[in-house]
């Protein structure tokens, strides 16, 4: 929960690098907290407005903590457009978050594991 809430707190800062586990733990909490307001708006039988209202509020972060693993690679935050491309750019996209962090200093900061 620390990863998500880290995310969370940092909502507009594109600068920086994210590791690996901070990326896909906050991708992790924003799936059950996504599937647990789903579910509740089933089982209530209510129109999807807190999934709608939840989705808007972590759109921010969510771009910001992609651009920021992006930058841990040695990307720039640009390549997320590649995602537009049908299938195979989102495909690109989760390969991009798996890899490992690019050693040592790069031009977008220090390596966030040391």
């Amino acid at each position: 929960m620390q990863w998500y809430l880290k995310v969370v707190k940092n909502y507009v800062g594109f600068d920086g690098r994210a590791r690996r586990t901070e990326y896909w733990m906050f991708i992790l909490f924003n799936f059950l907290i996504g599937l647990v307001l789903s579910l509740v708006e089933m089982l209530l039988d209510m129109p999807e407005i807190l999934s709608g209202l939840y989705s808007l509020f972590i759109l921010l972060p969510s771009l910001a903590v992609l651009i920021r693993r992006l930058h841990d690679t040695g990307r720039s935050g640009w390549w997320f457009f590649i995602s537009f491309v049908p299938l195979i750019g989102v495909i690109i996209l989760i390969v991009f978050t798996c890899l490992d962090s690019q050693d040592g200093e790069n031009k977008y900061g220090p390596n966030p594991k040391y």
